[in-house]
């Protein structure tokens, strides 16, 4: 199978990719300008170097007046397969945060970590920095596989273990072999030589081509009683199939995304289909497949219409999945018949079967700041250099410290409220599931704010909950500053997406297992509106609902009519 070569009207990023000799383009040279800000072609470029150049909306109108232009910065972005890393290496990325960053830290939805804020100049000196502790921003972002996610859960099973692996052998066998990246950012200016993580041949990427993907291409893996990885939402989802502790196979699920465009009719989120069943020894094999027909068959004129989950909806599964076939060589089975059931997300204490405990921490959107009596960075600090615990970030922005031993415990929950940090159990149900994406000011795309919103939302909405006698209810609260869906606003109970400044399309009729989307109940909802008009749907979800059903499968069965939802 070749690339496909055809081109009608392709997007200009497509040009740069082609034309950038495997991602090097000219960011070498604007490296060492004195501009404070990359072209239009590095900018593409450097996102699948791990990082995207922003600018502080908060302070436009302050540089302007300085002459300066725009705030620029950026964020940048290290993969973590499984968000699986030690002590010593989220120590780093929180020195980090403080010396070159904006003095916080940003767990993702994706089990990743975010930096905000360096600057230029310090680009090359970060990215070196992350990759001397043996991580990588290689392919964080960009036209290719991005961070791959899976049960974060360190309990000591073989399941949990093979699935770790697997996402750490896909992380290798999709990350992109060119050596741009350690030319641009890890070779040592005086030798020349450096060996870091990720090296590749030079000039040859075997399964992407000279131009990548069409679009952002991403996986998940996760097992029946355990989808906090939501693999329903993405490109392609591995659901481990087990028997006797032992995974037999993946149910290989594809077509998932939550991007969408407001009232534009080809733009929509989906959730991914079973389309067959791999056994492990083939699982990487059925999905590099399904990788080169997204690469041959995607959209490469329109990246509004570039994901995976359009050319499936377009071709329909059965053509995919033959063409799928005819790209790995053989043809697939049927997926079992076996589902999603459960969707934990591992806060509070657990054994982990070897002696052993771990304690899931929330964190609110992810962000570890110190703020006032609030100072989780200072006991993140604490915890990682007297307890040394190993850590997983999970998909919903939060971590667990893992391998404690019994006496860690009572030190560990002292360090935490020492620093004003609430232990897990002192927050609603309702609030342990929510999570926002970053939005204002540094995202390009934010409409309106989400990260910055959310606390006193999500306050306002525990105190009606409360009102309601409903406080201890379980459902998902995913905010968005766009309709881009970073946060999965679209599967979850109840979404709120930023529609333009202080106003928001509210989506409901999802659920927490993450398998169905949700309808659209308003749009351009001001946001002191926001709660009040949840609160009215919360109230009859009290007085209507038939035993034990969730708020999502409420709004569901009563249907968006009923529920009075605009036409």
């Amino acid at each position: 199978m070749t690339e496909n070569t055809e081109t009608k009207k392709r997007s200009v990023v497509e040009d740069f990719k082609d034309e950038s000799n495997y991602l090097r383009g000219e960011i070498a040279e604007e490296l060492v300008d004195d501009r404070d800000f990359f072209g239009k072609e590095s900018i593409q470029l450097l996102k699948h170097h791990g990082t995207y150049q922003q600018d502080n909306r908060d302070e436009r109108r302050n540089a302007r007046k300085s002459g300066k232009g725009k705030a620029y910065s950026f964020m940048l972005r290290t993969a973590i397969p499984g968000g699986k890393l030690t002590s010593d290496q989220l120590l780093s990325e929180i020195d980090l945060c403080d010396e070159l960053g904006n003095t916080t830290l940003r767990v993702t939805t994706r089990q990743a970590l975010q930096l905000h804020g360096i600057l230029k100049e310090n680009l090359k000196e970060t990215i070196k920095r992350i990759n001397d502790v043996q991580l990588s921003t290689l392919a964080a972002c960009g036209d290719v596989c991005r961070n791959v996610m899976c049960s974060p859960a360190p309990f000591d099973r073989p399941v949990y273990h093979d699935m770790q692996a697997l996402s750490d052998e896909i992380a290798k066998v999709l990350a992109p072999k060119t050596s741009a990246y350690h030319e641009l950012w890890l070779k040592d200016d005086e030798s020349g030589e450096k060996e870091l993580v990720g090296g590749g041949e030079p000039d040859h990427e075997p399964i992407y081509g000279k131009t990548y993907l069409p679009r952002k291409f991403k996986i998940a893996i996760a097992e029946p009683e355990e989808n906090s990885a939501d693999i329903y939402a993405n490109d392609v989802g591995l659901l481990a199939i087990s028997e006797n502790d032992k995974i037999i196979g993946y149910n290989v699920l594809v077509g998932g995304g939550m991007g969408t465009t407001p009232n534009v009719d080809k733009c929509f989120p989906a959730i991914g289909q079973p389309m067959t069943f791999a056994t492990p020894d083939k699982v990487v094999d059925v999905l590099v497949a399904i990788v080169k027909v997204q690469r041959d068959f995607g959209n490469r004129e329109d990246r509004k219409n570039a994901r995976m989950k359009y050319l499936i909806a377009n071709w329909g599964l059965e053509k995919f999945k033959a063409k799928v076939e005819e790209y790995y060589g053989e043809s697939l089975p049927e997926p079992s018949p076996i589902k999603v059931q459960e969707a934990k997300h591992l806060l509070g204490w657990y054994e982990q079967g070897d002696g052993k405990w771990f304690y899931g921490l929330y964190v609110e959107n992810g962000r570890i700041k110190d703020e006032g009596d609030f100072r989780l960075k200072a006991a993140l600090r604490k915890i990682l250099t007297e307890i040394k615990p190993s850590i997983r970030l999970t998909p919903t922005q939060n971590i667990i410290f893992a391998d404690l031993a019994e006496e860690d415990k009572a030190k560990l929950e002292s360090i935490l409220t020492s620093h004003g940090v609430p232990l897990s159990k002192d927050h609603s149900p309702m609030r342990r599931l929510a999570m926002a994406c970053p939005a204002l000011p540094y995202c390009g795309l934010a409409l309106a704010e989400s990260e910055r919103a959310m606390p006193s939302m999500m306050d306002d909405l525990d105190t009606a909950l409360k009102e309601l006698g409903l406080g201890e209810e379980i459902f998902s609260v995913h905010i968005t500053g766009c309709p881009n869906g970073c946060a999965r606003p679209y599967n979850s109970d109840i979404g709120i997406v930023g529609r333009s400044p202080d106003k928001y399309t509210l989506f409901l009729g999802g659920h927490v297992l993450g398998n169905r989307l949700s309808f659209q109940f308003r749009d351009k909802v001001r946001t002191k509106d926001v709660i009040p008009t949840l609160k009215e749907i919360l109230a009859r979800f009290k007085e209507e609902r038939q035993g034990e059903e969730s708020f999502g499968d409420f709004c569901q069965r009563i249907g968006p009519e009923a529920l009075g939802a605009e036409a």
